[in-house]
Formats: structure tokens, sequence, C-alpha cells
């Protein structure tokens, strides 16, 4: 018999800016959160805390 699919999923979350892109990979629970996830994290790239969007 084949399985089900899991509740969570791997995203990832990208940040655009003018010095260049940043990513992280994280999971979230898609029964919880069904839309796209937004996150305010550190961005190593620009030294400074932005809002990285999912992208996948």
């Amino acid at each position: 018999m084949a399985k089900s699919k899991g509740a969570r999923v791997v995203i990832t979350l990208e940040c655009r800016s003018a010095e260049g892109v940043y990513r992280y990979t994280t999971t979230k629970n898609r029964r919880n959160n069904p839309n796209k996830l937004e996150l305010k994290k550190y961005s190593p790239v620009s030294k400074k805390h932005e809002i990285f969007k999912e992208i996948k």
C-alpha cells in the first residue's frame, strides 16, 4: 500500500536586496499554513533583518 503525503513540506525562503540574494530552507505544516509564508529573518548579505518570502 502507498503511504499518504505528510503534512510537513520543505520550503525555501528568499530575500532579494540590492546587495544580492540569500535563501533559507525550512519546513512548514501545509494544513495549518496553506498560504505562502513570510518571515522576518537575518540576511548576512545585507547584514540586517529582512522579510523573507516563500518561493517553493
